[in-house]
């Protein structure tokens, strides 16, 4: 007999460890990739309520578009809303807190 035969009879009997380490590789990836759709799953709703939460669902857009600071000391906030009744339409807020312009 061969020494090559037997060598493959020998030999033929046992799995390729390529074999088995790509089925765990891919029961691994398998198992991770489920666990974070789950995650996916029960942590969206929970953020989006405490967004909501936190931003405040009254319909107030609490949005400041810019600081102005003077080299004086006085510094006063600009604020756009898209609520206000003209997309152009701005408030000035002031250090004391007094209110200029479309402020509705």
């Amino acid at each position: 007999m061969n020494p090559e035969a037997e060598w493959q009879s020998i030999r033929g009997d046992r799995p390729s460890l390529l074999g088995i380490a790509g089925v765990g590789i891919l029961r691994a990836a398998l198992l991770f990739g489920s666990a974070a759709v789950a995650l996916a799953v029960i942590l969206a709703p929970l953020a989006e309520s405490q967004t909501k939460r936190i931003v405040g669902a009254d319909g107030i857009d609490r949005m400041s578009t810019g600081s102005v600071n003077r080299g004086g000391g006085s510094s006063y906030v600009i604020r756009r809303s898209v609520l206000q009744d003209s997309p152009a339409a701005i408030c000035i807020i002031r250090d004391d807190g007094t209110r200029s312009g479309d402020c509705g």
